[in-house]
């Protein structure tokens, strides 16, 4: 971290905000490309001071999160997962119809049981139906079998990293305090402002493409019928050609 510390002061490393502000934007022009993509990214944060605001950001841009407990295999092991996904649905499906409603009080508890456990693991996942393409991670120490796993997997990893920490083991590292509320809270705003414009971004093209094939429908009809128009002269001058011939040898007969 020595080339991101501005001074050291009673034995507490300073930050350079400069070069966190540069960082913050890197990373933030790389995520709003991923997000254009149309390819998703998962944020991990399970310590106490970030968790709960880790939630609020990241829903308002509807990206999956993690903010509970980082299982051990969640992209190692994705398949796995999204079987334990497809339970957690299949248990919503049997509430919604009704099914829960004839096991017997003991089934009924069990079940719950499961589904709560479930929710609380999984639930902010279960729009994750691939690997994400980015990992976006708050305090590296305490993630890292997260970050080892994305590694693994060759998927990029973003990350606030504090001056106990390597940002060599991550992609882009924005230096910063990962312990303090208002400093997560900034920076993760910056993030999904980020994100929220390539979503954006991906919508107006998406809205401009059927604008346009519907500009050119027109178009490709007039040129149809130009051509009827063409055929349709043609056919007149071969008739009147026909019946000048025909009169020619009539009067030769004669």
């Amino acid at each position: 971290m020595a080339p991101y510390i501005f001074m050291e002061k009673n034995g507490i490393h300073i930050i350079d905000l400069h070069k966190t502000v540069a960082k913050v934007d890197e990373a933030a022009n790389a995520l709003k490309q991923i997000a254009k993509s149309g390819r998703k990214i998962l944020f991990v944060a399970t310590k106490k001071q970030a968790k709960d605001i880790l939630a609020e950001q990241v829903k308002k841009i509807n990206m999956p999160y993690v903010s509970e407990r980082w299982s051990g295999g969640m992209l190692t092991n994705f398949p796995t997962v999204r079987k334990a996904v497809k339970k957690m649905s299949s248990f919503d499906k049997m509430e919604q119809d009704g099914t829960l409603d004839h096991l017997s009080k003991r089934e009924r508890l069990q079940v719950d049981r499961q589904r709560s456990k479930l929710t609380k693991n999984l639930g902010s996942i279960a729009d994750l139906t691939r690997l994400p393409a980015a990992l976006f991670v708050i305090d590296v120490q305490k993630e890292k079998i997260a970050v080892a796993e994305a590694h693994r997997l060759q998927i990029p990893v973003f990350a606030m990293v504090d001056t106990n920490s390597d940002p060599n083991i991550v992609d882009y590292a924005i230096p910063c305090n990962d312990d303090a509320a208002k400093a997560i809270t900034l920076v993760l705003g910056a993030i999904c402002d980020a994100i929220q414009e390539g979503l954006a971004e991906r919508k107006a093209e998406k809205d401009k493409e059927p604008a346009e094939g519907e500009e050119q429908k027109p178009a490709k009809g007039g040129k149809k019928s130009a051509a009827k128009k063409v055929a349709s002269t043609e056919d007149e001058a071969e008739a009147e050609a026909e019946e000048a011939n025909e009169n020619e040898t009539e009067e030769s007969a004669e």
